[in-house]
């Protein structure tokens, strides 16, 4: 896991900083000189604003038709060289790579360009006051962290180390406690539908658990080569995060990928997304690496809010500890508990204002 620091600033200030991305432009036929045209083309672009595409023809040739795709899906075509308007209203945030076929006299000419999609949501600072502070195992290594039924279920990592157990959070004991085998690298829990589900890092694997007793009933193998970082789930799907900006939504029967979104704030992609929690609706999500919970939402990928988590770092005085990961909502008392991989201590927050 790679140490990245795109929410340093950005996150805590809720400014935008511009990405450099560049575009790129080729034509794949000598003989013709067609070229998108990037006079009134940016570089970054809003969900809700609309790209204006044409063209470039210097030689004049005669032009048919010009057909248009983003991201490998046709968005429409022209006759002649009449201007497209590509309106981004439901895009993804990222990357859109367009493509425009030009057709003349039988021939057909590619041209290509690429523009970003951003966010256009102002990232609030979430304050937050801590209610309770609880003793938390200095040797475990937290990957993953949810309440149910009133029970903590801890996830930890580390090959030869990893567990999954279900904790007393309030002295940081396990009274009952599993081990993976060594090859292993513990990641992500959550409890779904009566079932456990876990992570693990670079394994391709995942594991499901009866949450009463912590016997494995089934491992499954992830729906594509990605790394396992968090986990969470709404009503429906699970939402897994591989340590990019990427949160892929699950479904949880096969484990297979139904839609996916990007994470930013303002014009920056937010790398490093880690472990998960599902509150009120939005994903909060630890950014590795950083004393940052971005709270994101789950259609679009905007950061709405973030909560500066550096005051409760200070506390801990474990000289082993390692990073800020570990978020569990509890919803009877809606508080929200935290805590590291090998802190000493877990907190219990409240959120003080509202940043909806």
């Amino acid at each position: 896991m790679k140490k990245h620091n795109l929410l340093k600033f950005t996150l805590l200030t809720g400014a935008t900083l511009a990405l450099s991305s560049v575009l790129i432009i080729s034509c794949n036929d000598e003989k013709k000189s067609f070229e998108i045209d990037l006079t009134d083309v940016k570089e970054q672009y809003k969900a809700d604003e609309t790209v204006s595409l044409v063209i470039a023809n210097p030689k004049n040739d005669a032009i048919d038709s010009v057909a248009y795709t983003a991201n490998g899906k046709r968005i429409g075509s022209v006759k002649g060289n009449a201007k497209f308007e590509f309106n981004l209203q439901g895009s993804k945030f990222g990357y859109q790579e367009i493509k425009a076929m030009v057709y003349t006299d039988g021939d057909s000419s590619e041209a290509t360009a690429r523009i970003e999609v951003v966010s256009s949501v102002k990232t609030q600072l979430v304050n937050f006051e801590v209610v309770n502070t609880y003793p938390h195992d200095t040797e475990s290594y937290t990957q993953g962290l949810e309440f149910y039924r009133d029970t903590l279920f801890e996830g930890t990592g580390q090959y030869g180390k990893s567990t999954l157990r279900k904790n007393n959070y309030k002295t940081g004991e396990a009274y009952k406690r599993i081990s993976l085998d060594g090859k292993y690298f513990g990641e992500g829990v959550t409890i779904f539908n009566n079932k456990v589900y876990q992570l693990t890092w670079k394994e391709g694997t995942g594991f499901i658990y009866n949450p009463d007793n912590l016997q494995k009933e089934k491992d499954f193998a992830y729906f594509k080569d990605v790394q396992g970082w968090g986990l969470t789930h709404d009503d429906k799907y699970l939402y897994m995060s591989d340590g990019s900006e990427k949160i892929y939504k699950l479904d949880p029967v096969t484990l297979k990928e139904v839609d996916y979104i990007n994470v930013y704030t303002g014009g920056t992609k937010v790398k490093s997304v880690n472990e998960l929690e599902w509150i009120d609706g939005k994903i909060y999500g630890n950014i590795y690496q950083e004393n940052a919970i971005a709270i994101i939402d789950p259609a679009t990928g905007a950061v709405e809010g973030v909560m500066n988590m550096t005051s409760l770092s200070d506390q801990v005085k474990n000289p082993s500890r390692d990073v800020l990961n570990g978020i569990a909502y509890n919803p009877k008392t809606k508080t929200i508990f935290i805590t590291g991989k090998n802190w000493d201590k877990m907190f219990e927050v409240k959120i003080k204002n509202s940043f909806q």
